[in-house]
């Protein structure tokens, strides 16, 4: 029996996945229309401000209690400032490897990471032991880098 909420989550990971693409490339231009990273950057955090808080006035959720905001764990606090960093790294780095390269480079990074994140169970995620198989896929990533930079 097919899982459909499975295959939906599926597709909605793999439209993040060409926002990311998307993303990268646009502020890849924008740092060569405004000849600095920094600044693209910069203009493009101000769009995720500016339209999270839209969102915001938009559906109006409910505000989480003090306590829970206070009582959470200091890597919950990491996200912004490692999502300035990617932004920051398309800005900088796209010119220099091309979209297809860098997202492919950003892949393989994030899919070691979250092998290492998943055996171990870092940052409150459940466990999920590095098999054979799952090395084998990083692997490929790892060739799929190879074939677009360099093919």
């Amino acid at each position: 029996m097919m899982n459909w909420n499975a295959i939906g989550f599926s597709v909605l990971a793999a439209c993040a996945g060409a926002c990311i693409a998307l993303q990268a490339g646009a502020n890849g231009t924008f740092r060569r229309n405004l000849g600095t990273p920094w600044f693209a950057s910069f203009f493009s955090i101000c769009g995720t401000i500016v339209f999270a808080l839209t969102l915001m006035l938009i559906f109006r959720p409910t505000a989480p209690a003090m306590e829970s905001v206070r009582s959470t764990q200091w890597w919950n606090w990491i996200g912004g400032p490692l999502g300035t960093l990617i932004v920051l790294a398309g800005a900088a780095l796209i010119p220099q490897l091309g979209a297809g390269a860098f997202i492919a480079l950003v892949v393989a990074g994030q899919l070691f990471a979250s092998l290492v994140l998943d055996h171990f169970g870092l940052l409150g995620l459940p466990v999920i032991e590095i098999t054979a198989g799952r090395v084998v896929g990083a692997l490929l990533v790892i060739v799929g880098v190879v074939c677009i930079k360099f093919l």
